[in-house]
């Protein structure tokens, strides 16, 4: 047992410091970070985690805090708010670790010791025992537990799960972009942000590959959207793009070719460059029209300036709120518009366009997607399909388009009555490479 030997040493080596007047709240909660850094560093996790459970759980089931000083000392500060950040920097040392090693099971265990808190044993509770389980159940029942439980990552998506569980990604997103959470959960969001994504790009890769072998039984692959086999056509659909025309290319002209225009030219270009060859014309035209007075009346103070980095990413990002959620608390109505009414690719290649020319943009995105699905976490799954298929046509996009992995289609028969305008996706395959300067 750990407690016997280094929580003794952290603890305890000095106890005059501790019991005197001169302690402050930084130097305890000093100890309480040294101790579990240093244990999830030396120890076993198995051995960690009896120890987080008997300094913060198990004095709940005794009934007795005498056992737990660090606990009775803290509770003698009477500062909750200070006690909760204590308490995730202490899980997050210890997540940020197992993430980092791939230890998912223990996060889980460590997540799970707070579901079900510990009946105290005797009947009349001392009060600062009952101060130190209400500040627990406090934290339980907050968002800083929601924001934890995130980190309960599993491998395969549970049917019992809710809908939203399949998009934490977007979530930890925010968490690492959150200046105000401990260093430890931003680290630990933005590890297991790229562990999701890499393994939903490699799901995807395997599940195009396999999908499409006469070889291969379907219960050997996992398709890693919801879009049962449906998204192998979709797939076609989107790669088809590329070539002389793809979206890549049209970000790259589309950038040298206004370098040097004001900020009211590049306005006007930038619609150009959205809708051009956007499917759906009666959509683009009613779109084009309701970012025009939206794009114009931003900044116009700001218009007669050259168009650098800098203006490039804030009107990148105002174009990002316009299709997304513009004042952080509901949808705008052009994405309602758009996602709502069967026409969530339109809206997700617009917003692709976007990112290709300012991939400094991606977290703003990402942090927007995140506040939509908060916005939509309340309903239930029947309710909002469609913004589930959004969010599905975005993952599979992006990951076609935006990231380390290319996408091509190879004709496997040659159809003569078509051109190649109008490709029948049928008679393609799709296969997928690293991009040659993410090769080792």
């Amino acid at each position: 047992m750990i407690a016997n030997t280094l929580l003794s040493h952290v603890f305890y080596k000095d106890t005059v410091k501790l019991n005197s007047q001169e302690t402050n709240l930084p130097l305890l909660q000093d100890k309480f970070y040294s101790f579990f850094i240093e244990s999830v560093n030396t120890y076993s996790p198995e051995g960690v985690l009896q120890e987080f459970k008997m300094l913060f759980i198990d004095c709940l089931r005794s009934g007795n805090l005498n056992n737990v000083p660090p606990i009775q000392k803290i509770l003698l500060f009477n500062n909750e708010h200070e006690f909760r950040h204590t308490l995730k920097r202490c899980c997050y040392i210890l997540i940020n670790n197992w993430a980092s090693k791939r230890k998912h099971k223990y996060i889980q265990e460590l997540i799970g010791l707070f579901e079900e808190l510990p009946h105290c044993k005797t009947i009349n509770i001392v009060q600062e025992l009952h101060l130190y389980r209400q500040w627990l159940e406090n934290f339980i029942n907050s968002q800083d537990y929601q924001e934890l439980k995130i980190f309960n990552y599993k491998k395969e998506n549970n049917s019992k799960d809710h809908w939203s569980d399949r998009y934490g990604a977007y979530l930890l997103v925010v968490q690492s972009l959150d200046t105000d959470k401990p260093k430890e959960q931003q680290e630990a969001a933005i590890k297991l942000y790229r562990q999701m994504k890499d393994k939903y790009k490699f799901d995807l890769a395997m599940y195009i590959a396999r999908s499409q072998s006469a070889a291969s039984s379907s219960t050997r692959y996992n398709n890693p959207s919801i879009l049962g086999d449906n998204v192998l056509h979709l797939i076609k659909r989107i790669v088809v793009k590329k070539g002389k025309f793809s979206h890549e290319n049209l970000a790259n002209i589309f950038l040298k070719q206004t370098e040097n225009q004001s900020l009211k030219e590049f306005k006007t270009s930038l619609q150009k460059y959205l809708f051009f060859s956007v499917g759906n014309q009666e959509i683009a035209s009613l779109l084009q029209q309701s970012l025009q007075d939206k794009i114009f009346s931003w900044k116009p103070e700001l218009d007669k300036e050259i168009i650098n980095k800098n203006l490039l990413l804030r009107v990148c990002n105002k174009l990002i709120d316009y299709l997304t959620i513009e004042n952080r608390h509901e949808p705008s109505e052009l994405f309602t518009l758009l996602a709502s009414q069967g026409h969530p690719l339109t809206l997700v290649i617009i917003l692709l366009k976007i990112i290709l020319i300012s991939q400094n943009s991606r977290s703003h995105l990402e942090t927007r997607i995140a506040d939509l699905i908060s916005y939509y976490h309340h309903k239930s799954e029947d309710e909002c399909q469609w913004f589930i298929h959004f969010i599905e046509f975005f993952n599979i996009t992006f990951a076609i388009y935006a990231e380390n992995v290319d996408y091509n289609l190879l004709q496997m028969q040659k159809d003569k009555s078509i051109d190649d305008s109008q490709k029948n996706v049928d008679i393609y395959r799709v296969f997928s490479q690293v991009k040659p300067e993410h090769q080792k």
